[in-house]
């Protein structure tokens, strides 16, 4: 068997163009589930840099083609969205109602939390190898290290896959009914993406945490579902 190559090799193959896909039909695991560096341990997977299919678990798979219905709390389009987004969820769970200010300070203190654990926290770093390659495919870590510190940071999918470890909380991304059909009707909305799925579901350690639903739209901007 071929050996396995580094995440180095993979990267520099995806930038040049030359990385392999494998189309899979079934759940994946993701691989972030691996701590280690060589995150490809399946024998018939080494030659790929990522399998692309349902990243749901099966039950909530299915949703992806249900329109669900949720009431739209518009977010401040700052550059803060989903951040913003995400601690006014949270806060709605807890029956917290967060002020302007609040929700504007605590919206970037887990943009710095980010930055602690992604750049200032070599220890932690490892935790999050899913976040790093997704970074790192687009731009050098030193880079996105220094962007983050800024207060327009936009945030997306690597972002979401720390926050939703680092504050164990459940999170789905939705799009419009209407962008997914591509007809301009529907008022629904469609899961696309869940992280922390798992902090969904309880343990004897800790209680289940209900879901922060956020609304992405074609605009790139994140509201809040409730």
């Amino acid at each position: 068997m071929a050996a396995k190559p580094s995440n180095r090799v993979i990267l520099e193959q995806l930038r040049n163009g030359v990385a392999h896909f494998e189309l899979v039909s079934s759940p994946v695991t993701s691989i972030s589930a691996n701590a280690s560096l060589s995150v490809f341990t399946n024998e018939n997977a080494h030659r790929f840099f990522a399998r692309i299919g349902p990243t749901m678990q099966s039950s909530a798979a299915a949703a992806l083609s249900k329109v669900e219905s949720f009431r739209v709390h518009k977010v401040t389009g700052d550059g803060r969205c989903m951040f913003r987004a995400l601690v006014k969820g949270m806060a709605i769970n807890k029956s917290v109602t967060l002020s302007p200010r609040e929700e504007r300070e605590n919206a970037d203190e887990l943009r710095m939390a980010i930055k602690e654990v992604l750049c200032d926290n070599e220890k932690e770093r490892h935790q999050y190898e899913e976040a790093i390659i997704a970074i790192t495919v687009e731009e050098p870590l030193k880079r996105y290290c220094q962007r983050i510190g800024w207060p327009d940071f936009w945030g997306g999918e690597s972002e979401l896959l720390v926050l939703s470890k680092l504050c164990r909380q459940p999170i789905v991304v939705y799009i419009p009914e209407h962008e997914h059909t591509n007809s301009g009707y529907g008022s629904g909305f469609i899961p696309i993406a869940e992280y922390g799925a798992d902090f969904g579901k309880g343990s004897k350690k800790a209680k289940a945490k209900k879901a922060v639903r956020l609304l992405y739209s074609g605009r790139n901007h994140y509201d809040l579902l409730v």
